[in-house]
C-alpha cells in the first residue's frame, strides 16, 4: 500500500463491544488506528480490553494505539488528538462511537444522571468532531460517522437522556455534513437497534425477548452489523453520501 492509500482512523470507545468491532472492520495494511477507552469503575479491566483490541487490529494489518481518555474532559481530548496529529499528521476518519445508559424513569431521573450521559453521548460528540474537523478541513479530505440509536428517532421508555443525546447527535449529524461539506468531508449516523453486546447483556431475558419479538428479522443484531455499514460510510464507494442517518435494526424501526 502505498503512502496516499494510508489512513489514520480515530474511534472513541474502541475497547469492546461495537468500537472494537469498527476497529477490527476499519484496520488493514498502511492503516493506523487511534483509540480511546475509559471506565474509572474498573481501569484495568478496561486496560486489558483495550489491549485486546490491539491485538486483533494487529492481526488484521493494522497498528492500533490506545489511551484512556475522558470525552467530557476537553484537555484530555485536546491532548488525545494532538497525540494522533503528532503520530500521523493527518485524520482520515473519526468515528463517534462512545456512549453511556442510566436509565430511570423522566419522573424520577436525577438531574445528575440527565447530565452524565448528555456529556458524553452528546457533548463528547461534538468535542471531537471539532477537533478532527480542523485537521480534515484543512486537508480537504476525511469522512466522520456517528453513532446514533433507534432510541433518537422513535423514543424508548425509561431512556429519557439517552433518547435526547442520540436525536441530538442526529441533529449534529445533519449540521456537520453542511458545514464541512465544502471542504470535502462528508459526515454520517448510523443508527443501531438492539444490538448485543455488554450493554445489553444486563438487561432481563424478558426484556430481550420482547425486543426480538418487535423485530421483523427476528433476532438482535451484533457488533459487526455495525461496523460493516461503518466501514462502507467511510469508503470511496460512498463518496458521495453525506448527512445520512443509516438504521440498522433488522426492521425494528422503518
Amino acid at each position: 500500500m502505498n503512502d496516499a492509500m494510508k489512513r489514520t482512523v480515530v474511534v472513541t470507545g474502541g475497547s469492546r463491544g461495537i468500537g472494537r468491532a469498527i476497529c477490527r472492520e476499519l484496520a488493514g495494511d498502511g492503516v493506523t488506528i487511534y483509540f480511546n477507552y475509559f471506565n474509572p469503575g474498573d481501569p484495568e479491566g478496561e486496560k486489558a480490553a483495550a489491549a485486546e483490541t490491539e491485538r486483533i487490529v494487529a492481526e488484521e494489518g493494522g497498528v492500533a494505539h490506545s489511551w484512556s481518555v475522558d470525552v467530557t474532559s476537553g484537555p484530555d481530548l485536546e491532548d488525545f488528538f494532538n497525540k494522533v496529529m503528532e503520530g500521523t499528521g493527518r485524520i482520515d476518519v473519526l468515528v463517534n462511537n462512545a456512549g453511556i445508559t442510566r436509565d430511570s424513569l423522566l419522573v424520577r431521573m436525577k438531574e445528575a444522571v440527565w447530565d452524565s450521559v448528555i456529556d458524553i453521548n452528546l457533548k463528547g460528540v461534538f468535542r471531537c468532531t471539532q477537533l478532527a474537523a480542523k485537521a480534515m478541513m484543512a486537508q480537504r479530505s476525511g469522512s466522520i460517522v456517528n453513532v446514533a440509536s433507534i432510541s433518537g428517532v422513535m423514543g424508548t421508555s425509561g431512556q429519557a437522556n439517552y433518547a435526547a443525546s442520540k436525536a441530538g447527535v442526529i441533529a449534529l449529524t445533519k449540521v456537520s455534513a453542511r458545514e464541512l461539506a465544502g471542504r470535502g468531508v462528508t459526515v454520517n449516523a448510523v443508527a443501531p437497534g438492539y444490538i448485543i453486546t455488554d450493554m445489553t447483556a444486563v438487561l432481563p431475558e424478558k426484556v430481550k425477548a420482547a425486543y426480538v419479538e418487535q423485530i421483523p428479522l427476528k433476532r438482535g443484531g451484533t457488533p459487526e452489523d455495525i461496523a460493516k455499514t461503518v466501514a462502507f460510510l467511510v469508503s470511496p464507494g460512498a463518496a458521495y453520501i453525506t448527512g445520512q442517518v443509516i438504521h440498522i435494526n433488522g426492521g425494528m424501526y422503518m
